[in-house]
Formats: C-alpha cells, sequence, structure tokens
C-alpha cells in the first residue's frame, strides 16, 4: 500500500512539474502597433519583438518576423513600445524623510523598504536602476533578493554606502558629539579611501559612489564647497576602475565637480553649480552629467509634510534656481547626459516626471529619451544588454499610449512593463 501511494505521489509531482513547464513556454512574442526606435527617434508601425529565455532574439517588421508556432504571443496593436527606462541615480531604500525620525530606522527596517520601493519603481518602467548611497549594503541585499527571484524589482547596480569626508555630506552629521556617530563610508586620506574603496567591494559594490562637495539634505556644509581633495579622489577613482566599477561623485559646486572629473569619476550627480571651466574638463574626460532636478519642485512643495529642517529648506530654495539655470547651459553646451533622479528625495515610482523638466531646461524629448535608454546603458557599462530593443539584449520592454517624441509626459503613464521576458504590468489586458 505505502509503495502504491509512494507512485501515486511520484506520478503526481511529474504531471504537475509538467504542466508547470508547459505553462512557462520558453518563446513569447510582443507585437506592438508602433515601436520608439530610440537611436534615430524614428516611430516604427506594425513591429515584431521575438523573445527567447528572456533574451530578445529579433525585432523589426512584422511581415517579415519569423514567429514560432508555439509561443505565446502579447499583442499591443494600439500602444508604442520602446525599452525599459534606466534610473541612474536612485536611494531605493530611503524614503522621503529628513527629520531626525530617521534615525529611528532600524537597519531590517531599511532594507524592507527598498523591497517595497523597487517593486514600486519597476511598475513605473524603470527596468534598471543604478542605487548610490545606502548605509549597512541594504542595496547589496535588494539587489541580490532580486536577482534570487525572491522580491519584483528592477536590475539593479548598487554602490553601498556613499564615501565622504568626516563631518561631509555622507557623515552622519544629525547628532552630537557625545554620541560619536559616523556613516559607514567616511574615510579621509589617500590609504583611508583606498581601503574603503577595497572594502565597499569586498561586501558587494558594483559602482563607488564618493561625495566631492557638500549637499544640500545634511547639516552644516555648503553645496557649493568641495570635500575630497584632488589626491583623494584620484585615489578612489584609481583603485575603483582598476577593481572594475566605475564611480559616480555627487558634486553640487564647480571646484568639485572639476576635480572628480579631472580625476577620472565616470558621472557628475547634480551639478547645480557647474561652470565653463568645469563643462570644459568633462567634455575633456568624457564624464556624464545626471542632473537631479523634478525633486526640486516637489521636495520645496513638501517640505512640512516630510518636516524638512529649516536650514535643509534654506539651502534648497538657494541651490534649485541656480540648478536649474546652470544645467540648462550645460544642456546647451551638448555634455553627455545620462536620466537620474535622486528618488527618495520624493516619493518612488515618480521617476518619470524627471523628462518634463529636462525638456522644459533644453533637452529635446528624444535626447531625454535617449538619456534614460542609450545614455544610461553606456554609463553603466550595459550597453546592447539594456535601454535598446535589438537582438541580444534582454527583452525589458514598456508600453504607453500616445508618442513620447510628442509628449514626454506619457512616460508618467507606463502601462505594460516586462521584464526579462516576464510580463510585470499590463494595464492592457484588464
Amino acid at each position: 500500500m505505502k509503495r502504491a501511494l509512494k507512485a501515486v505521489c511520484v506520478l503526481a509531482l511529474l504531471c504537475f512539474a509538467s504542466v508547470g513547464m508547459a505553462q512557462t513556454p520558453r518563446q513569447i512574442v510582443v507585437h506592438a502597433g508602433h515601436m520608439l526606435d530610440v537611436k534615430s527617434g524614428k516611430m516604427l508601425s506594425d513591429q515584431t519583438i521575438v523573445i527567447n529565455e528572456g533574451k530578445i532574439v529579433s525585432a523589426g517588421p512584422s511581415a517579415s518576423a519569423h514567429v514560432p508556432q508555439d509561443a505565446v504571443r502579447i499583442d499591443l496593436p494600439n500602444a508604442t513600445i520602446l525599452p525599459g527606462l534606466i534610473d541612474a541615480h536612485t536611494h531605493l531604500t530611503m524614503n522621503p524623510q529628513f527629520g531626525y525620525e530617521t534615525l529611528a530606522i532600524s537597519v531590517p527596517r531599511e532594507a524592507l523598504i527598498g523591497a517595497k520601493n523597487a517593486h514600486t519603481t519597476l511598475l513605473a518602467g524603470f527596468t534598471t536602476v543604478r542605487n548610490v548611497g545606502a548605509g549597512n549594503f541594504t542595496d547589496v541585499a535588494l539587489r541580490d533578493a532580486i536577482n534570487a527571484g525572491d522580491v519584483p524589482g528592477p536590475r539593479l547596480l548598487v554602490s553601498g554606502p556613499a564615501l565622504g569626508i568626516t563631518g561631509g555630506h555622507c557623515d552622519n552629521n544629525m547628532l552630537p558629539f557625545e554620541y560619536h556617530a559616523t556613516d559607514d563610508g567616511v574615510a579621509d586620506g589617500v590609504a583611508a579611501v583606498q581601503h574603503k574603496v577595497r572594502e565597499n567591494i569586498k561586501y558587494g559594490a558594483d559602482v563607488i559612489k564618493v561625495c566631492a562637495t557638500g549637499g544640500v539634505l545634511s547639516l552644516g556644509d555648503d553645496p557649493q564647497h568641495s570635500q575630497y581633495t584632488l589626491e583623494e579622489m584620484k585615489a578612489i577613482v584609481a583603485d575603483a576602475h582598476r577593481l572594475g566599477r566605475k564611480v559616480a561623485a555627487h558634486a553640487h559646486g564647480a571646484e568639485g565637480i572639476r576635480w572628480a572629473a579631472e580625476a577620472g569619476v565616470d558621472s557628475i550627480e547634480h551639478g547645480s553649480y557647474i561652470d565653463d571651466a568645469a563643462i570644459a574638463v568633462m567634455k575633456e574626460h568624457g564624464t556624464y552629467l545626471v542632473p537631479t532636478l523634478y525633486l526640486g519642485d516637489w521636495m520645496i512643495d513638501n517640505a512640512g509634510l516630510t518636516h524638512l529642517p529649516p536650514p535643509l529648506l534654506a539651502k534648497a530654495k538657494a541651490v534649485i534656481p541656480a540648478a536649474r539655470k546652470n544645467i540648462a547651459h550645460a544642456f546647451a553646451s551638448g555634455l553627455k547626459v545620462a536620466f537620474g533622479t535622486d528618488a527618495a528625495v520624493y516619493p518612488h515610482g515618480m521617476n518619470a516626471h524627471e523628462f518634463a523638466v529636462m525638456v522644459r531646461l533644453g533637452l529635446t524629448p528624444l535626447q531625454a529619451i535617449q538619456s534614460a535608454t542609450l545614455n544610461g546603458a553606456d554609463l553603466l557599462g550595459w550597453s546592447g544588454k539594456v535601454g535598446t530593443l535589438e537582438a541580444g539584449a534582454w527583452a525589458d520592454i514598456i508600453a504607453v499610449d500616445g508618442d513620447p517624441v510628442k509628449d514626454v509626459t506619457t512616460l508618467e503613464r507606463v502601462k505594460f512593463v516586462m521584464k526579462g521576458g516576464e510580463v510585470v504590468k499590463n494595464d492592457y489586458g484588464k
């Protein structure tokens, strides 16, 4: 009797496994009424994308597409598809909270906040994210959980704790001396910063984040003042690049931007007080600018809601208008631009509001879209894998109504999201 029962159980498991396999086809076909070619800006009609095991096999006119007979078909006849979007500057494990209540957030709580925000960001159409700053390597844990399929979220490149000087923007300066509070990434001097870079890489960092100047959301520093010396930043970049990691530099002030670019960082984050001399050094070194613009609108309007301390509000009111003027000049100067939001300064999931501000400051809608696709992929070192709908790329696809080149705000209303061939959102199927 026991042997018979065991045999029945085995057969049942085999049947269940075979049914599960049958319900998870390896090949998928996406047919769309329109597809935006992000390289040329052309709007292509009646396009078909063939996907196998999470990657794009082919993309082109439906008339010439080779469609496997047993493939699952996804029809989006009235939609416009384009590559999944890339946000090169987020803080998924944080929320827009700036007062002393943030000191009560534990490490496990921060990680769980990240899981929620990662899912929200993915549903907004951002299938790839560079997370530049998180305490206690919570973003490393989040990345690994997403990769393992434990929680839904974008593809992540993460930095772990941002490197900063004692008392600087990336140090914990909200508590008085008797607490002896120092943030995870604090290091002073060439030897110490080399050690910190190596330590971050040891614990899982894909990219190194460094605070080259003061910031807005920190006490006792000035966004226009440089913090790390040129020698310290050169040491940071040399070790990071030698060990295969790129470097992102938080930099508002012009001197800090120049030094960071001269040191060889791969991107300048924010760039609020960028000037012609800084632009020239960035062009010489091929440095990307990652402006974070929409946050200014939201942060000022919601200062009471987020309990923004008065000194930080005062800094924000001074920096934001200057940043808008200087970034517009940088756009006109032809710098390489990658899309970034600083999401966490405002709620996650609103990332696409950045596009309209970029256009308002001088980029064309196509240039803004390219900053979140082709340029973002180049900055992250993932060209050909993300930010494009071509053979060999991961099948990361979003869909919207209308033409985002004519109205870039359509990207604020993403209705379909696919990551790696898996549909994670489909409002068209409702």
